[in-house]
């Protein structure tokens, strides 16, 4: 197998104040594969995403760990160079396309200027890259779309704009955050089908985060299940809705509702399992020392 792409190890993230909200979590994800990053609500996947690109809330440190990304350690590089190194290399799929694009600029501008600063395109050269971009996105009438502002859009083609600016540049890596999340079901499936397909013609590695584990079952071809910021459990795909390993992996299978079970089968993480695992949390929080911040 080829060498990791993005490589996180033992990254922990902790509140200035103190107390962690990632504990020494490590995931490795490959050239062309795409990685599932899952769990409940609050279980620190967006956190993952903001400290590989650098964008953590001012109120917390990388206290520890270290991301690699294309081997480049990204604590290694000045914030001028490092965003430009990610810039290059990775891009980023919000959960809600209308607050992530500037409500100010025209969707042409928005991904132009991706262009024109990462890839040192001219205008010319960055306006017909943008343009057959929204056509392989499947946007309708592109060069209408261009002179849009987002406002003006719907928000299945708000998430289109977006996935066209993050393939733009020709990233190595994309990280897509809950990329449906404020998308009607049958936009979520457009979008969902339309990740996949970009993802396979241009070859990019994908981590993407979620909850729902019939998407990982469809899209992805490893995981890594996350609980309280702490991983509990990594495998295949394959492997792990044939033989998941922890209890939780088990729990968070059994309250996924399925076409092909009754409604009433679907049982909730029983009190005595959240119990167990709020003992595991507080057990690596005791052996834990609090490690000066990168930087």
């Amino acid at each position: 197998m080829t060498a990791p792409y993005l490589t996180i190890a033992s990254l922990s993230v902790a509140l200035k104040q103190g107390g962690r909200l990632l504990r020494s979590v490590s995931l490795t994800v490959h050239p062309g594969e795409v990685h599932a990053l899952v769990g409940e609500s609050g279980a620190g996947k967006s956190m993952i995403a903001r400290a590989v690109f650098g964008i953590l809330p001012r109120a917390v440190d990388i206290v520890e760990g270290q991301v690699t990304l294309a081997d480049q350690d990204l604590a290694g590089l000045p914030e001028s160079a490092r965003r430009l190194y990610i810039g290059k290399r990775a891009a980023f799929i919000p959960q809600d396309p209308l607050t992530a694009l500037n409500p100010a600029k025209r969707i042409e501008q928005q991904i132009c200027d991706r262009l024109i600063h990462i890839l040192g395109m001219q205008k010319a050269e960055a306006r017909a890259r943008a343009l057959a971009l929204l056509a392989e996105v499947k946007i309708a009438e592109p060069e209408r779309v261009m002179r849009l502002y987002p406002h003006e859009l719907s928000g299945g083609m708000r998430q289109r704009a977006l996935i066209a600016s993050a393939f733009s540049a020709e990233p190595r890596l994309i990280v897509a955050d809950e990329p449906t999340t404020a998308l009607d079901v049958t936009v979520q499936k457009q979008i969902l089908g339309l990740i996949a397909d970009m993802q396979a013609r241009h070859g990019t590695a994908l981590l993407f985060i979620t909850h729902n584990l019939g998407v990982v079952a469809k899209l992805c071809q490893s995981a890594t299940v996350l609980y309280a910021g702490k991983v509990v459990e990594q495998a295949p795909v394959a492997e792990l809705f044939a033989r998941p390993k922890h209890a939780y992996t088990r729990a968070l299978m059994a309250a996924t509702p399925r076409y092909d079970r009754p409604e009433d089968s679907l049982k909730p993480a029983s009190p005595e399992l959240i119990a167990e695992l709020a003992r595991e949390v507080a057990l690596t929080d005791a052996a834990w020392t609090r490690r000066p911040a990168h930087g």
